[in-house]
């Protein structure tokens, strides 16, 4: 199976399936922090929040519970286009330098990569 993904890091995301989905128009969006293509998962800013309880490891440090973003299915989340403000899905063009490049199937607006 091929390890490509259709989100890269730094993108506008919305949920679109999960505990974080919203109805309507209010999806719950943010913005991609961390990619794995190997696992198809990706860590969205605000996203699925867990309570890590943490230990003081060394003299000084404190302890307590840490809220964090913990990875979510690449396939609950869908590319939001910078220009339209729609969830879109994402298509591949090849240009006439050779190189690839992603584009909102809604618009045809490029994204910079």
């Amino acid at each position: 199976m091929s390890n490509k993904m259709h989100i890269k890091k730094g993108d506008i995301v919305a949920v679109i399936a999960g505990k974080d989905r919203r109805s309507g128009k209010d999806k719950k969006t943010g913005k991609v922090l961390a990619v794995f293509p190997k696992e198809r998962k990706v860590i969205v800013e605000g996203v699925n929040m867990i309570t890590k309880h943490t230990k003081p490891r060394r003299q000084g440090e404190v302890g307590g519970i840490i809220k964090q973003e913990a990875p979510i299915d690449a396939s609950n989340v869908m590319l939001v286009c910078n220009r339209c403000g729609e969830l879109t899905r994402v298509g591949r063009r090849v240009l006439e330098n050779g190189d690839k490049a992603r584009y909102c199937k809604k618009c045809g607006e490029m994204f910079n990569d």
